[in-house]
């Protein structure tokens, strides 16, 4: 079993977009810390060989050397968490006795899951044997080639364009290369809403709704067929 109190792991993905959620979602948890993040294998390889690491945050696939082969070449003390876009590698991910496999867009909630899962099997980290929650009121983003951070409570609503997508603030609008799935999974659920496979909207910031659509300010946005049942029954309870 694990005595240190922290958890050392690294994050290795060929998506900046991917490696940028899980180091958010990691962010919020105590006793594990991301150490690095690397591009690729070979990255990550010359990484281990210096450094002592508990735990990889592992995309399958990745070019020249396969999250799958990777995992196959390193040491057995160091677990692996699968994170990919593709459900066919589950199989092998599991035979090469992963901690977990993560679908992306991968949510909070799931990351904690599988966080959660190696905490308790590999390690002795606090009584309950579970993480405990940081709660932060922001998030980063990147824009403008750097890492902007944003205060949720200065988000108005969130619109998506293909590959990018808009946060509408109180004083400004910050573009970023980005999927509105992942940018979803960084945004506390007890705050926004999904109102429309382009659309998330604060809720504090609803200055009216009908059956059709949300205000927010003085923007009014559709809500979608398919997720209307849900925002109304969330609308409601207001």
């Amino acid at each position: 079993m694990e005595k240190t109190n922290n958890i050392s792991c690294i994050i290795v993905d060929d998506e900046s977009i991917a490696r940028d959620v899980i180091a958010n979602h990691v962010s919020k948890i105590n006793n594990i810390k991301i150490v690095a993040s690397c591009t690729n294998a070979i990255e990550a390889f010359n990484y281990l060989n210096t450094h002592k690491i508990d735990l990889v945050f592992l995309d399958i696939n990745m070019p020249e050397i396969s999250g799958i082969s990777f995992a196959k070449s390193i040491n057995k003390d160091i677990k692996i968490i699968f994170t990919t876009a593709y459900r066919d590698y589950a199989v092998e991910g599991f035979e090469l006795q992963a901690v977990d496999y993560l679908l992306k867009p991968i949510s909070f909630d799931r990351l904690l899951q599988a966080v959660t899962a190696y905490f308790k099997t590999y390690t002795n980290i606090n009584n309950d044997k579970t993480p405990i929650l940081e709660k932060h009121d922001f998030m980063f983003v990147r824009a403008d080639r750097r890492m902007i951070k944003i205060d949720f409570s200065s988000i108005l609503y969130i619109e998506s364009y293909s590959d990018y997508i808009k946060i509408n603030l109180k004083n400004e609008t910050i573009v970023t290369r980005e999927t509105i799935s992942a940018i979803e999974a960084k945004l506390p659920n007890d705050a926004f809403l999904r109102i429309h496979r382009s659309f998330i909207i604060s809720l504090n910031f609803i200055t009216s709704f009908t059956n059709e659509e949300v205000t927010i300010d003085k923007t009014s946005l559709t809500i979608s067929r398919s997720y209307k049942k849900d925002v109304l029954k969330v609308l409601e309870k207001f």
